[in-house]
């Protein structure tokens, strides 16, 4: 792995009964930038690299990953959980402003659900790559619903193959010991774009991706159910902008685009011919879109 940019200031900090490696580099505004599955926060370095001359930059291993702990317990991965741990790490690096959050893949489908939570803590709020589950569970049954929707339905189930996968026990973590954990570098920059090298993938991302898989165990099983409450409440009322990577092999630009506008009071929406890992493969753009919406945020 690449050596730590000589600017960054590193800490660990007490979460939810675990400890959490926390990177900050930068002055300025907070800007908290949540990695996703199988990452770690050295996801985000070309990003934080190009915001840090602007805003304080923060980023962090969530549990499971990295240089924070690993809980072996699936109920441990579970929303609250990790939006204590965020709460925590707010209270470390910005006890008395709100933040600008920005979340990609598992890091923004959780930071969606800390908008709701505690909206009051953030300024704005970045989702790349990752839509709130109770915003997509109500835009695939209204879709259902209609014979001109169910394309567009169908299309997203099957670029979520993987997340009924991960449910199966024990094959997924064969898979990822002895087959993907040591390709994965080669299918970031073949189908993902990613220049070679740069600290991708981290050298935890056997362990990351084993331990993450709880991620999708302990959160995605029964949403439907909270996704039929009236209005998919509460709303999000933080200024939000969503980042669309066009080529996004996971996520359809249907439903980034689209899930979120029922429920978000203030949305932006804005496309980028790039991949799942557009932060890694066009960091100048993705930097640029979240510097512009902090700034049209923070205008008076």
């Amino acid at each position: 792995m690449d050596a730590m940019p000589d600017d960054t200031r590193t800490r660990r900090i007490r979460g939810d009964g675990v400890d959490l490696a926390v990177y900050e580099r930068g002055s300025g505004p907070t800007v908290l930038l949540v990695h996703g599955y199988p990452d770690t926060h050295a996801v985000w370095d070309g990003v934080a690299e190009r915001l840090a001359d602007r805003f304080h930059v923060v980023a962090y291993d969530v549990r499971g990953a990295g240089a924070s702990s690993r809980p072996s317990r699936r109920e441990a991965y579970g929303f609250e959980h990790l939006l204590a741990d965020m709460s925590a790490v707010l209270d470390a690096v910005s006890p008395e402003a709100p933040v600008h959050l920005v979340g990609h893949d598992w890091g923004s489908i959780q930071s969606w659900e800390a908008v709701r939570a505690m909206p009051g803590r953030f300024a704005s709020f970045t989702s790349i790559s990752g839509p709130c589950l109770d915003h997509a569970s109500h835009w695939f049954r209204t879709r259902l619903r209609r014979p001109s929707g169910v394309p567009a339905a169908v299309r997203q189930l099957l670029r979520s193959w993987y997340i009924a996968a991960f449910q199966v026990p024990v094959v997924p973590e064969l898979v990822w010991n002895h087959r993907l954990a040591g390709r994965w570098g080669r299918r970031l920059e073949r189908v993902e774009g990613v220049p070679a090298g740069g600290g991708h993938p981290a050298p935890t991302l056997r362990r990351d991706a084993v331990a993450g898989l709880n991620l999708y165990r302990a959160n995605m099983l029964g949403r439907g159910g909270t996704a039929r409450r009236a209005g998919v409440s509460p709303a999000v009322t933080v200024p939000t902008q969503v980042i669309v990577p066009t080529r996004d092999a996971y996520a359809t630009p249907a439903l980034a685009a689209e899930a979120p506008r029922p429920f978000t009071e203030h949305l932006r929406v804005r496309p980028v011919a790039t991949s799942h890992w557009g932060l890694l493969a066009r960091p100048d753009e993705i930097a640029r879109l979240i510097a512009d919406h902090i700034d049209q945020t923070s205008a008076p």
